[in-house]
């Protein structure tokens, strides 16, 4: 059973839907949006990812319909599968799929409940196949919701580096992403870790990389520093600790290096260790790039303004022109623990409340950014609003009594921009020459393509942008 047969990567039911449709359908059309959440709005995102993977080219294959045929009919236990369908659209279209897909622009941030993008077929006969591949770009909400998780987390830092900070040069910065191993796959890191990406450009997940690079033209889209994990300081045994220390910064004596320092006694390693004993070391990096000390266990609201009281009190601070205390330039905090949108908030007042300023830390996160997410995180669905019967146009809807929040949209929808947002128009009433959607993807090829520089252009926020 091979996992790249596009003809099996949907829903069992979908196998048989063809069979359900009215006599004579001609044109099915679906859309994809975001029905609200946890976020207001959301940075579309990963869908040229999927069409890319999964549907451009000719994917329908003679060995992939027998393929399919054999599964499903083992499957349900009678021959439900649409071989002739399949068939068809190999012997009349060569095996590419005759859909037409509109979608916003990569990066563009949508309020929610708006259309986000539509999927129809091109071929009369192919009616059946716009939902066919529903259960394919609906996964677009994962990368589509972790772009938007983390860019309201930038937004967070923004504000009170903004408040805090003589500059907003190192917010990109700000939020590493440490999500590979908590992943579910290699492709999950992939996707989640080059949503962040849009963003932010610090990264340890370096399958976001080669997404970033395979899917969207970007040569680098992240970047790292030599970093320390807990076994390459405690095989040199507790007593060693201070060596560990030492070779790291031995081995690294230019650019950044970051070291885990709470193995055994963080405070004893800030006041002892890095602030006496490795001292002179420490500030000999006044040139050559900072060494960042990283915290990795208990509170982060009071393990980070802890830390930052000692190291101030052993190298010293200045204050910036807003006020905010500051270490020397050749020593920085990274809290990798326990950071979260809600917890990331909490941690920066504590430090701003005590005069800190939010230049002197980095935040990697993991789980949070990559893993505590799911479809209902921004209630994405994908519906069907329009189809053509016997050669009528029908609005096509749900409306359930039990739940109104799940209605649909009817006819034929764009979006458009009003009041320097969005709103979708729908039955047909909006102006084609206004519709923000773009054709991105029809008849097996890729018609627009968007670069990461331009998903991170549409993405950005307005505090950078202006």
């Amino acid at each position: 059973m091979d996992l790249d047969n596009v003809l099996l990567v949907t829903d069992s039911y979908k196998v048989t839907h063809h069979l359900q449709y009215p006599p004579n359908t001609s044109t099915v059309c679906s859309y994809f949006e975001s029905r609200g959440g946890k976020f207001p709005e959301t940075v579309f995102f990963g869908l040229q990812y999927i069409l890319k993977r999964w549907l451009v080219g000719p994917v329908v294959t003679k060995e992939k319909i027998q393929e399919a045929k054999e599964i499903f009919k083992l499957h349900f236990g009678q021959d439900l599968f649409n071989e002739k369908g399949w068939n068809y659209i190999l012997e009349h279209h060569g095996g590419y799929l005759p859909l037409r897909i509109k979608a916003v622009p990569e990066g563009t941030v949508v309020p929610t409940r708006n259309v986000l993008f539509t999927v129809e077929n091109t071929d009369p006969k192919c009616y059946w196949l716009t939902n066919y591949f529903e259960t394919l770009l609906v996964q677009s909400w994962y990368p589509m919701t972790v772009a938007t998780n983390s860019r309201y987390q930038k937004l967070i830092i923004a504000k009170y580096l903004n408040e805090t900070a003589d500059s907003l040069a190192g917010l990109p910065f700000k939020l590493h992403d440490f999500g590979f191993r908590g992943c579910t796959s290699v492709e999950q890191a992939g996707i989640g870790g080059a949503a962040h990406l849009v963003n932010f450009m610090g990264t340890d997940t370096i399958a976001a990389l080669c997404v970033a690079r395979k899917y969207y033209g970007c040569e680098i889209a992240g970047f790292s520093i030599p970093a320390a994990e807990h076994s390459t300081i405690t095989t040199w045994g507790e007593d060693g600790e201070k060596d560990g220390f030492k070779n790291m910064l031995n081995k690294f004596p230019s650019g950044g290096v970051s070291c885990v320092s709470d193995s055994y006694n963080i405070w004893n390693a800030c006041e002892k260790l890095w602030g006496q004993e490795l001292k002179d070391e420490v500030m000999s990096r006044a040139d050559n790039g900072a060494l960042v000390i990283r915290p990795d266990s208990g509170n982060p609201k009071e393990v980070v303004v802890k830390v930052l009281d000692i190291l101030g009190d052993k190298f010293g601070t200045t204050f910036n022109s807003k006020g905010y205390k500051m270490l020397p330039p050749y020593l920085r905090i990274m809290q990798g623990d326990g950071i979260s949108l809600e917890t990331l908030e909490a941690i920066l007042e504590i430090l701003k409340q005590n005069k800190w300023s939010t230049d002197l830390v980095t935040f990697g996160s993991g789980g949070a950014l990559l893993q505590k997410l799911d479809r209902d995180t921004q209630k994405c669905a994908f519906k069907c609003s329009y189809a053509v019967v016997n050669g009528k146009e029908v609005n096509v809807f749900k409306d359930p009594i039990t739940d109104r929040g799940k209605r649909s949209k009817k006819g034929q929808l764009t979006l458009e921009r009003q009041n320097n947002g969005f709103i979708t128009k729908e039955e047909g009433t909006g102006d084609p020459a206004k519709d923000v959607l773009q054709v991105v993807f029809e008849n097996g090829k890729l018609v627009k393509e968007f670069s990461f520089s331009e998903v991170r252009k549409n993405a950005e926020i307005d505090l950078l942008k202006n």
